[in-house]
């Protein structure tokens, strides 16, 4: 029996008026770990946006961890977001302050109070991304790699039954990547739903997974040759 996460029926994306996406048809499993491809201007921004309630769903259908994207609130989405979590490209971490106030930053923002609890979990996420020596750190004292490894760890503070990872590797070296993407497959195999918009061919080649393709306004899944 199959868990859908996130599914799409003959859905349509816009970005502001103009068709970006037309009769998307997608489903993502509990566990999965799915790339979402494409040339730069084919939707996959977009795709992403309307995961997390940055741009509405206007046609068709859309559901993402139990929220109805089409009929999503405003006042919904922060509770959307709470059980996604999405790393960027850019990293987003605040500079003015550590690794670990970036992080209990973050759980303040999300309703958690009590601070034991707090500070236990900021340490289980930055234990799992194997920087758990750095939460004392500026981000600008750390490298590249570090910092996206700290980003994948506040995606994980509240648990998300679903993370999406926008290009995580696009501003780093191909040694820093694998080491980033060896992080993302580890959380994988823990259980952790994973969506993540890549150009970075090698990793697809490096670890072959489930590969949806943005092109001429469709997504559809790739399948891949086995070599």
């Amino acid at each position: 029996m199959s868990n859908p996460i996130l599914q799409f029926k003959n859905a349509s994306i816009f970005q502001g008026d103009s068709l970006v996406l037309s009769n998307v048809n997608v489903e993502i499993n509990k566990g999965d770990f799915v790339y979402l491809i494409g040339k730069t201007g084919t939707g996959k921004s977009s795709f992403m946006k309307t995961l997390y309630g940055d741009l509405p769903l206007r046609e068709g259908e859309g559901h993402i961890v139990d929220f109805d994207l089409k009929n999503l609130k405003e006042k919904d989405i922060p509770f959307l977001r709470r059980k996604l979590g999405v790393v960027f490209q850019d990293f987003k971490l605040l500079t003015d302050r550590t690794i670990n106030n970036n992080l209990l930053f973050v759980l303040k923002a999300t309703g958690w109070k009590d601070k034991d609890k707090m500070k236990t979990r900021v340490e289980e996420v930055l234990t799992k991304v194997d920087m758990k020596t750095k939460g004392f750190k500026f981000p600008h004292e750390l490298s590249g790699g570090e910092q996206q490894r700290v980003a994948i760890a506040r995606a994980l503070l509240n648990n998300p039954e679903l993370i999406l990872a926008d290009e995580p590797t696009g501003n780093l070296d191909p040694q820093t990547s694998v080491e980033v993407m060896e992080v993302l497959q580890d959380i994988n195999k823990n259980g952790n739903t994973i969506l993540m918009a890549t150009h970075d061919y090698a990793l697809l080649l490096k670890y072959p997974s489930k590969t949806l393709k943005c092109d001429e306004n469709q997504v559809y899944e790739v399948v891949q040759r086995k070599g």
